[in-house]
């Protein structure tokens, strides 16, 4: 079947591993589904399999695409939840410490066909488009969890979206408009600034400048950038959180800030299976346009991969079949 995957762990190259070709088709064994592929969204995560991060050498080649919607045998539309759980584990599936992605160790989405356990593919709702819908599963669904599940804002709080453009960082914005909160963002280029405009956010500023004001929340996924500004944003009891560190892991903590306004710091990442259907629930019925800066034919995924590589993105990139 037609595929695009990675050939094998390139550090230092990482699209010199990626491979359009063919792989052999899956078989689902019992308790899984064999989705046919309509659409899928890229993520970060691709780029890390491609350099070999987070993937045994063994498990390549790997096709890529944690995301993706499609349909079932019986012609269901699903969206696809990548997050795959041990099936001994008796709890929320993010704190399995044996979870894994699809693209970790089994085959993604980036392929005509891509198997899952049955509980994995969520039902899609009616408002969403399957490209619209591709891009739920990780960006979407992080975003979705970092605001309505860890950080306890309430409507008509404000929120600060450090990073204007990324996948996260404009579902935050559509998200929180929606919610009620009021939504300011940070971003580098003018740009930028004015993406998160356009998607609803009610005021931004240059990265770093000084706010009017400061914030209930901070939203991080950009890591020691941005640190110190989100630190000093935040209101006596504020909140960050954090679901990544695209510039850096190691921040300096600025401690004495920490325990002296009573901040707090959470940790979250992507979502439940049951989180993704509320997250759908709550788009479709919202009537949310999830922003999608590039949609290319999969075969075409290089073109993709090289804008995300290359920092040149604006929303989600989707590959369509």
């Amino acid at each position: 079947m037609f595929a695009v995957y990675a050939a094998a762990p390139d550090a230092d190259a990482p699209l010199d591993s990626l491979t359009v070709g063919e792989r052999p088709a899956p078989e689902a064994p019992d308790g899984w589904v064999a989705v046919t592929v309509t659409a899928a969204s890229l993520n970060m995560h691709d780029l890390w399999t491609l350099r070999g991060v987070g993937i045994k050498p063994d498990a390549f080649p790997m096709i890529l695409g944690c995301d993706g919607a499609g349909r079932l045998e019986d012609g269901t539309e699903v969206v696809l939840h990548s997050v795959i759980g041990d099936p001994a584990w008796r709890g929320e599936e993010t704190l399995d410490p044996r979870r894994t992605l699809l693209t970790e160790r089994h085959q993604g989405t980036f392929a005509e066909t891509v198997i899952v356990p049955a509980r994995n593919a969520v039902p899609k709702p009616d408002g969403l488009t399957a490209a619209q819908a591709s891009v739920m599963g990780t960006a979407w669904l992080t975003a979705y969890r970092m605001l309505f599940v860890k950080s306890g804002l309430r409507p008509g709080q404000t929120m600060l979206v450090q990073g204007a453009s990324g996948g996260v960082s404009t579902a935050l914005v559509q998200l929180g408009r929606a919610a009620g909160m009021r939504v300011w963002v940070t971003g580098r280029t003018e740009d930028k600034r004015a993406l998160a405009t356009r998607l609803g956010a009610h005021a931004t500023y240059p990265s770093g400048e000084r706010l009017p004001e400061r914030v209930d929340a901070v939203f991080e996924t950009v890591g020691d950038a941005t640190w110190s500004h989100s630190m000093r944003a935040l209101r006596p009891g504020g909140v960050i959180v954090v679901s990544g560190a695209t510039s850096g892991p190691n921040p300096g903590a600025d401690l004495q800030r920490l325990f002296f306004l009573q901040l707090r710091v959470i940790g979250s990442t992507m979502g439940s299976r049951d989180e993704l259907a509320d997250l759908l629930t709550f788009v479709a019925g919202a009537g949310i346009t999830p922003e999608i800066g590039l949609e290319l034919p999969m075969a075409r995924a290089e073109e993709g991969f090289r804008a995300m590589l290359d920092g040149d993105t604006a929303g989600k990139i989707v590959f369509t079949l």
